[in-house]
């Protein structure tokens, strides 16, 4: 597995990064490719963040874990991760390695005059993978974010979101052609 450090407001150690490592690389088993994981460490009103996020296979799984110790917070994220696994299971199986487990963003909206332009803070790039709804919902979940974009495999490739509805259930919305 390869490894990428971060730090925030904080600088960690190399115990730190040798005991994080150690733990996120007990997860490999579950992969049939090389995983790439990313840990970013932070200091918050005194209590340590641990964000992991695994990226194998097209799939990312994320996990972030705020406690009073930052060793506690690197195992409770791999305690995440692994249970974002196991209860997706069926669903993530063609994806990971075969008998793996056998054992047991919305940006914010403030009106502006008229005379105001509109203002991007953020900006990303990613390549938009072919999967059907139900693969995206689960990339949504994984990521805990509230809308995934994707392109449609039951739409020709079209250009699509899904999204979580505030009362529950998911949406769907697809690229109509133009007429």
């Amino acid at each position: 597995m390869k490894f990428t450090f971060a730090e925030k407001k904080m600088d960690s150690s190399e115990e730190l990064r040798a005991y994080a490592q150690r733990k996120i690389s007990k997860l490999d088993r579950l992969f049939r490719n090389e995983a790439e994981a990313f840990v970013t460490f932070s200091l918050e009103r005194g209590r340590y963040r641990a964000e992991i996020t695994i990226k194998n296979n097209g799939m990312f799984y994320r996990a972030n874990e705020l406690t009073n110790d930052m060793y506690a917070s690197v195992d409770s994220g791999v305690a995440a991760i692994e249970r974002q696994i196991r209860k997706n299971k069926t669903r993530l199986e063609k994806r990971l390695r075969e008998g793996a487990l056998e054992r047991e963003v919305l940006p914010s909206y403030e009106p502006a005059d008229e005379a105001e332009e509109f203002k991007i803070v953020r900006s990303k790039r990613f390549s938009i993978k072919p999967m059907s709804p139900e693969e995206a919902i689960l990339q949504m979940n994984l990521l805990e974010h509230e809308f995934f974009v994707f392109r449609n495999e039951e739409e020709d490739g079209a250009i699509s979101v899904v999204y979580a509805r505030k009362n529950g259930g998911y949406g769907l919305i697809c690229d109509a052609p133009e007429e």
